[in-house]
């Protein structure tokens, strides 16, 4: 349920917004309905729970374009087997693309190790809290470097995700039609507690999923999704990885002959997949990289 007054109180906000602009009293209001809704409604989260920068790292890899449903399943798991930088690093790929099952886009995982990798030979196993430098690591781009730095450090990053989306568009652009980064990130600025932006941020995150459940998400906020997946080239992938963990090195034919559809356009994947450091191809034997 949405808190403060409602419609009402939305109102207030975008009236006093559009009047004074982000002045201090507009501020004050909106935080603490943000603050408000979490303190009495925040989600408890495993990823929540903990101080180590490397746990939140692997569950911001998990959360990219994956709900948080399927990520409760396989988070503590995940971290049960490969614990910490190190063990992650020196993980044959196999078995961490086995425990990333189920999560999808792959990539990700692959991306994962090879920044533990580098954090393990560069920064002596210590996770960068810089936003900047965190950019340099592999799968690491803006809103997940902002995300690391604030969550895991509690450092005044600035980033955006589709939460902090809908929540600004519900609060300062309710009459927009369409709304741009560029319009939202000076707002997440000039709004952002920088003395507690963990906190902060976690209040974001659940008021906006609170919003997209109850209301229908305006039309005007960018998605970042994806089309669709049944058929879809990214479907084929995972049934590649999948079936190669399942029954080790194969012939082409031999997945051409499980998984069925055009054998060029598995060929294509395969070649895909292997310039992406997944699989390797000896003669016709296709098999999950080792390292």
């Amino acid at each position: 349920m949405i808190t403060g007054f409602g419609v009402q109180f939305l109102r207030t906000i975008f009236s006093l917004y559009k009047q004074y602009g982000m002045s201090p009293g507009v501020i004050s209001r909106f935080r603490d309905e943000i603050l408000s809704y979490y303190r009495e409604n925040g989600r408890t989260l495993p990823w929540r729970e903990t101080g180590d920068p490397y746990a939140v790292l692997v569950s911001e890899f998990m959360l990219q374009q994956t709900q948080v449903s399927r990520v409760l399943e396989k988070y503590s798991v995940f971290l049960a087997l490969f614990p910490d930088v190190t063990s992650l690093a020196r993980a044959p790929l196999q078995e961490v693309l086995r425990a990333w099952q189920g999560l999808g886009y792959n990539r990700r995982a692959i991306a994962l190790q090879r920044t533990a990798r580098e954090v393990v030979e560069t920064y002596h196993g210590v996770l960068p809290s810089d936003p900047a430098v965190l950019c340099t690591l592999p799968g690491i781009g803006p809103y997940t470097a902002g995300a690391v730095a604030a969550i895991a450090f509690n450092r005044p990053a600035v980033f955006l995700d589709t939460n902090i989306r809908t929540v600004f568009h519900y609060f300062f652009f309710p009459e927009d039609e369409t709304v741009t980064d560029r319009d939202i990130i000076s707002l997440v600025e000039l709004t952002l507690d920088r003395d507690n932006p963990r906190e902060w941020y976690y209040a974001l995150f659940d008021y906006g999923a609170m919003l997209k459940r109850e209301r229908k998400e305006p039309a005007g906020i960018l998605r970042r999704g994806q089309g669709a997946f049944h058929g879809s080239d990214r479907q084929v992938r995972g049934q590649v990885i999948r079936l190669l963990l399942e029954s080790g090195p194969l012939s082409e034919e031999g997945i051409f002959a499980r998984l069925g559809g055009d054998e060029d356009r598995v060929k294509r994947i395969l070649a895909q997949l292997a310039a992406e450091g997944f699989i390797t191809c000896e003669g016709d034997i296709v098999g999950i990289r080792e390292n």
